[in-house]
Formats: C-alpha cells, sequence, structure tokens
C-alpha cells in the first residue's frame, strides 16, 4: 500500500470517528432540549405540549439506533485497536447514557400531565432548579466529549454532588408539605417521582464524565465520588419548616 493511501484511510477513519462525535453531541443537546422542554409544560400546565414532549422521546431513541449501527460498521469495516477502539466503545456507551437521559426527561414531561390536573403547588418551581443543574450537566459533559478534555469530564464527575444536595433538600420539603396537608399528598407524590428522574439524569451525565476520562486517559476514573443523596439513607430524613 502507497503512503498515499494510507494517509487516506487514516484521514478516512479519522472523518468518521469525528462524525460519530457529532452525532452524539447532536443526541445530547437534543436530550437537554427534552428536559427544558418538559420543564417548561410543567410550568405552564399544558398537558397537550407535555404529550409532544413524550412523543419526540422516539427521535433520541432513533439516533441511538442509528449511532449504534455506524459503531457496527466501523467495527467490521475498521477493525480498531487500541485507543481507536476506545474511541467506537466509549460512543456507545455515551449513546446509551443519553437515551436514557431522554427517558426520564419524557417521565417528567408525563408525570406534568396528571399533575396539571390538581390545583397549582408552589413546591414545583424547585424542580426547576433541579431541571437547570442537569441540564448544565449534561452540556458540560457534552463539552468534555467534544473536545476531549478530561478535566472538564473530572469536574462534572465531581459536580454531581451539587444536583444529589438540591434533590435531598427538595425532597424533604416536598415530605414537609405532604405531612403538613395530606390533600397534596397525591400532586406531591408526582414531584417526587420527577424529582428523582432529574437525579438520575445527573448520574448518567456522571457516567459520560467517566467514559470521556477513560477515553481521554486511557485507564477508568477510581477516584471515590461524594454523595449526597441521603433519601435512601437508612438514617431517617429529617425535616424542616415548610416554606411560606
Amino acid at each position: 500500500m502507497s503512503g498515499s493511501s494510507k494517509e487516506h484511510i487514516i484521514k478516512s477513519y479519522d472523518d468518521e470517528l469525528l462524525r460519530l462525535t457529532g452525532e452524539l453531541v447532536r443526541m445530547g443537546e437534543l436530550a437537554v432540549s427534552q428536559l427544558e422542554a418538559a420543564i417548561d409544560v410543567v410550568d405552564r400546565r399544558d398537558e397537550r405540549a407535555a404529550q409532544h414532549v413524550v412523543n419526540n422521546d422516539d427521535a433520541i431513541d432513533q439516533l441511538e439506533q442509528d449511532i449504534s449501527h455506524d459503531v457496527v460498521r466501523l467495527l467490521a469495516l475498521r477493525a480498531p485497536i487500541a485507543g481507536d477502539l476506545r474511541h467506537v466503545f466509549a460512543a456507545l456507551r455515551i449513546a446509551a447514557d443519553i437515551e436514557r437521559i431522554g427517558d426520564y426527561a419524557a417521565n417528567v414531561a408525563k408525570r406534568s400531565i396528571p399533575l396539571s390536573m390538581a390545583a397549582p403547588l408552589k413546591p414545583t418551581s424547585g424542580l426547576a432548579h433541579l431541571a437547570e443543574l442537569a441540564a448544565e450537566e449534561i452540556r458540560s459533559v457534552l463539552r468534555a466529549y467534544r473536545d476531549r478534555d478530561a478535566e472538564l469530564a473530572y469536574k462534572v464527575w465531581q459536580d454531581d454532588v451539587e444536583l444529589d444536595e438540591a434533590y435531598t433538600a427538595y425532597f424533604r420539603e416536598l415530605l414537609t408539605y405532604m405531612m403538613e396537608d395530606p390533600r397534596v399528598i397525591t400532586p406531591c407524590t408526582h414531584l417526587l417521582f420527577m424529582a428523582k428522574n432529574i437525579e438520575r439524569i445527573g448520574d448518567h451525565a456522571t457516567n459520560i464524565a467517566e467514559n470521556v476520562w477513560f477515553l481521554v486517559k486511557g485507564e477508568p476514573l477510581t477516584a471515590q465520588r461524594d454523595k449526597r443523596d441521603l433519601t435512601s439513607s437508612p438514617e431517617p430524613v429529617k425535616l424542616g419548616h415548610r416554606p411560606d
């Protein structure tokens, strides 16, 4: 094989990896948009718009299938090894995490439909704060993946503790509302599930961060991450006073 032919093959392969990266970033941006749209329909109490967000999850599912197909094709045609193989498998795992993020965003929108049938609740504002934190995590980790920035990925991985703490505080606030007024138990239960979905979105962002670290460094991220989701702790959850 001539030198020019070999260079052409290498460039062609690099172009395919770059295209795969672009597809994943677009898929992640769509998932963030889904989350923000889900929170928007909660605020607007718009059942039709909520159903539209739920239906849009199919687009993310289709993108994951397309990316999986591209990965299989790359494996078959290019037989990548070492660092290139890390690129391919990281793409596959990241696509699966983004698909789950889309699912959780759709779940938030789905829960907003029965929630909109109840009287407006003040605690819905806390849900938007959780979503902002989760959306920032996803956007940051997508930048880390696009730029192959291991340090930014590590920061996202560490900063998920902020989302955990906000989720725990919100969980306690909702429990307090339910204890003080049994009439809000049903809508607050929907909010609890929605908040948990958003907290899980943060966990998938940290999964992506770990994959970016491995992709760049060639070794797993073995540090211990601080977890502040105390809602499943064996210790009793201390309840505070309901905000006025």
